[in-house]
């Protein structure tokens, strides 16, 4: 088939936040007022780092990468913190050391070539109370922090290794050949299925005796979190109840667990970092944003093991009882190369996600480029996303997702073992506190060449995806736009071009318009229609017809085709 295909100008930010009297910035304030944002958002203060330095040479750090430096972040830390703060200088080298906890108003400041470098000795990590995919509980310590924090910074041009290889189990069949082999002569231990390399019996022992995800279940003392401790991977960057942070000009990589978490947070700043890990690095997220407030993240790329850019707000009763939602959040000007979602909500959003703009990112070799996914039992709503001029391509499965049977599995892992089943007629169960929502979402001006399926909308019966629309998209895939339990969407010029099957599959949906919609011209079946609930569809295109659409035994009432 030919294609159009669309040149596509992605403005970047004006220049964005933070003159500090220690970074080379713009005011943030600015780029919330030139996005004309369709909700009201507050300008982003950057941190207050008073005007002062320290190097970490200064307090006996060695650039070696072996000798610990500890100790000399520390003191360097302490130095400025009792003086009310300032910058502390990371010069060139390779800084090999234990945790770091920052403290308010200090800036960490990287200068070119140089590399911070996390030890792999995990005993340097005690275990402590965080929070982590959406509950409270054990971790390890994570190598960078700051918790309960005011005015806290990293900056520079230097790299942030999380050493991260020294944790993480490994699947084999995310490994070629050579690469397994060269796993095992790690030593470690393989699963009895032989599909699954892990570190330790320590960490076998957390991952198969009982967890909800990566966080144990049976464990209830700290003791018992003892014996796993190696299970208990740090995310690498922590920053949990801060106010006015900076993440500015970094790369940050090779996480042990998610690469950067921030949590809580009021006023964040992201912009011009680098995040990396390999692609087969368990958990390996790029940035999951949870249950802050004011977020900016522009000019960015992540190139990670899972999630991109994730927005999240706390998981099941825990999530609902924090009742902290995830809210005016702006990301601008970002790629995301591989990772299982280039931009994501959920799957923990029991505390809700409203007020969300995405715009000019570019989504390359992920699994899903949006994706949003929960599951019965989360609970939250998430509302108000806007998201504009999104290219993608490469993306294993589908270009736009909802998913509320979200299962725990990557999309590529999910159709992989067989669980994308052919939409039917669920049973409805009863709505309370625990169901999600997902409504009123707007997606405009998105290209995608090449993906499994272009769309794939899977609401609850009982709970439908509701009020989404779609504006001027095409979409170039294997096969076409799936629309499921979803009420009042709206397509509008959307181009869906499949190799193969029909261009569009509706099932059990109520009140969707479809304006303007594209596809092949000739197919022997452009449309099909199935389920018991359909209602109030109306579709326009020229090339679906009543010839060329299939309709299920009673959905002729609920279909018109044509003006």
């Amino acid at each position: 088939m030919n294609l159009k295909f669309v040149s596509i100008g992605l403005a970047a930010f004006a220049a964005l936040a933070l003159s500090a009297c220690c970074c080379k910035t713009t005011d943030a304030s600015d780029v919330v007022a030139s996005k004309n944002l369709p909700f009201e958002m507050p300008a982003v203060p950057r941190p207050a780092i008073p005007d002062r330095s320290v190097c970490i040479t200064d307090y006996g750090a060695v650039p070696d990468g072996y000798t610990l430096c500890t100790q000399a972040f520390a003191d360097a830390i302490d130095a400025l913190a009792e003086k009310g703060g300032g910058r502390v200088i990371v010069p060139a080298g390779v800084w090999y050391t234990g945790p770091i906890v920052l403290k308010d108003h200090i800036e960490l400041h990287l200068e070119q070539s140089a590399l911070i470098l996390f030890s792999d000795d995990k005993s340097l990590y005690p275990l402590t109370q965080i929070t982590f995919e959406g509950l409270n509980t054990w971790r390890c310590q994570s190598p960078l922090s700051a918790i309960g924090a005011k005015d806290v910074a990293i900056t520079g041009e230097g790299v942030i290794d999380g050493n991260g290889a020294a944790w993480r189990a490994v699947k084999k069949d995310k490994l070629t050949a050579r690469e397994w082999e060269n796993q095992l002569k790690r030593g470690g231990i393989v699963s009895e299925n032989g599909k699954t390399w892990y570190p330790s019996e320590s960490f076998k022992l957390g991952a198969t005796s009982g967890s909800d995800q990566n966080v144990s279940t049976w464990a209830k003392t700290k003791e018992d979190f003892e014996t796993m401790r190696d299970f208990l991977r740090p995310v690498m960057i922590a920053i949990h109840h801060c106010e006015n942070v900076l993440l500015e000009g970094v790369t940050f990589q090779n996480s042990p667990c998610w690469n950067i978490h921030p949590a809580m947070c009021t006023n964040l700043i992201v912009k011009d970092i680098t995040v990396r890990c390999p692609d087969y690095a368990q958990n390996g997220d790029g940035i999951d944003i949870e249950s802050c407030k004011n977020v900016i993240v522009t000019g960015s790329s992540f190139d990670v093991g899972d999630d991109g850019i994730c927005i999240k707000s706390g998981k099941d009763k825990a999530g609902r009882d924090r009742g902290i939602p995830c809210e005016n959040i702006v990301v601008d000007d970002c790629i995301v190369f591989h990772g299982h979602g280039g931009f994501v909500v959920g799957s923990e959003m029991s505390g809700g996600v409203k007020n969300v703009n995405v715009t000019n990112c570019i989504f390359s070799g992920t699994d899903v480029g949006l994706r949003f996914k929960s599951t019965r039992g989360r609970g939250g709503v998430v509302e108000n996303i806007y998201i504009d001029n999104i290219a993608m391509c490469n993306i294993a499965q589908e270009a736009l997702l909802f998913d509320l049977f979200y299962g725990g599995k990557s999309a590529s892992e999910a159709f992989a073992a067989g669980e994308n089943a052919e939409p039917t007629d669920l049973a409805l169960k009863p709505v309370d506190e625990t169901t999600p929502a997902f409504r009123d979402i707007h997606i405009s001006n998105v290209w995608c060449r090449g993906a499994r399926r272009a769309m794939y909308f899977n609401g609850l019966p009982e709970m439908n995806v509701e009020r989404v629309t779609v504006e001027n998209a095409s979409i170039y895939a294997q096969t076409g736009a799936q629309i499921n339990e979803s009420t009042a969407v709206r397509l509008t010029d959307v181009t869906v071009i499949p190799e193969n099957g029909p261009a569009l599959m509706i099932n059990n949906v109520k009140d969707l318009t479809v304006e303007n919609f594209s596809c092949p011209e000739g197919m022997e079946c452009a449309m099909t229609v199935t389920g018991s609930r359909n209602r109030d569809v109306q579709v326009n295109s020229a090339q679906i017809t009543l010839e060329n659409a299939q309709l299920s035994k009673g959905a002729a009432s609920a279909v018109k085709i044509g003006k």
